[in-house]
């Protein structure tokens, strides 16, 4: 457990330190800011499964990590205890979360490497393994940076902006998606002011993203998730801006639970909604939002926060982590790639055609 200084221009969600993976414990924010260590596959995709790491594309980036990790553990076996291990490692990741198709999609780039080096020495394997976890880490970046500018363009001066859940640089490598959207227009001299869904039952917008803009001095109003309507109808909300944890090929979104009502009353008011997509995440093999897969997480996380209880004991619970907001809904996806209004599967195909 390492504790370190709380300068969000410092922060790195992820980081590399002397051969192991060190990542923030969100669960403990933001009382508590610390980064625990990761060694091996089966310990990352522990911290993905609990949600140390979460955001699809920082879940990515440690899935990424999580496989170098292995092929490091597995440095002194003998060369069939290497190959499988490395499998098992691949395995293990892949069972650690079903929604966010980031983790997919990074194990299936590792997995690209893995084969084309397989013939290798060991040592040439993990070089090339580990080279391509920084590299998925750095592009992050870049692509977060990117869609921040795309994004920033679609915000007038003044705006005030609602968020679901955590889309910031905690769920990514850097700088983030929706919240790298007003970290963008914040640097490019807009006077934007965040409001912040609080996101139950995890409360992601009350622990992280309140967190993150408090750190940065952008101006934050947290609400609880069942205000959102009443201050639309108030005429104080100017935009919607989300992130994603995977889109279908014909627009269909799914985000944080609660997304989908935001949508809803962001539509009846006339309100523009937007989703910061890096092209990762949209699944052209999924071909509605009816076929993404949904988390259903434990009961405990909807009976009561940590020490404290609230439900009554013997009550059922369901706790879907997520859900599907259809694509009329949306008003444009921001991409690394430019602006997609109105998605549909003529114009999110396009993004990849080029």
């Amino acid at each position: 457990m390492v504790d370190v200084s709380n300068d969000s221009q410092s922060v790195e969600t992820l980081r590399w330190r002397d051969g192991r993976l060190e990542m923030i414990d969100q669960r403990v924010l933001p009382a508590r800011f610390e980064y625990l260590p990761y060694s091996s596959a089966s310990e990352v995709a522990e911290g993905i499964r609990s949600m140390v790491v979460r955001g699809a594309p920082a879940i990515g980036c440690a899935a990424a990590y999580g496989v170098a990790l292995e092929s490091l553990a597995l440095r002194q076996a003998s060369r069939e205890a290497f190959v499988a291990g490395m499998e098992k490692g691949f395995e293990v990741l892949a069972a650690s979360r079903p929604t966010a198709v980031n983790l997919f999609w990074a194990l299936k780039r590792m997995r690209e490497v893995w084969e084309a080096n397989k013939q290798g020495t060991v040592d040439e394997i993990v070089d090339r393994l580990l080279a391509e976890a920084h590299e998925v880490s750095a592009e992050d970046v870049r692509i977060n940076r990117a869609m921040g500018a795309y994004g920033a363009a679609l915000l007038p001066d003044g705006a005030r902006v609602l968020t679901h859940c955590n889309a910031g640089a905690l769920a990514t490598a850097g700088h983030g998606t929706a919240l790298g959207v007003f970290r963008s227009a914040v640097e490019a001299g807009k006077r934007i002011s965040v409001i912040a869904d609080e996101t139950r039952p995890f409360l992601q917008g009350a622990r992280l993203t309140a967190w993150e803009m408090v750190q940065e001095k952008i101006p934050v109003t947290l609400i609880t998730d069942n205000m959102a309507g009443h201050l639309m109808s108030r005429g104080e909300i100017d935009a919607v801006v989300v992130g994603t944890d995977r889109v279908a090929a014909n627009g269909d979104v799914a985000n944080k639970i609660g997304t989908y009502m935001v949508a809803v009353l962001a539509q009846r008011h006339g309100i523009p909604f937007y989703v910061a997509c890096p092209l990762s995440t949209i699944d052209l093999a999924i071909p509605d939002g009816t076929a993404i897969p949904i988390e259903e997480r434990s009961a405990d996380e909807v009976t009561g926060f940590r020490e404290c209880q609230w439900a009554a004991e013997g009550v059922q619970i369901r706790n879907p982590a997520f859900d599907v907001t259809p694509a009329e809904l949306v008003t444009a996806l921001i991409t690394e790639k430019g602006v997609v209004t109105q998605p549909n599967r003529e114009n999110i195909a396009a993004l990849f055609a080029s």
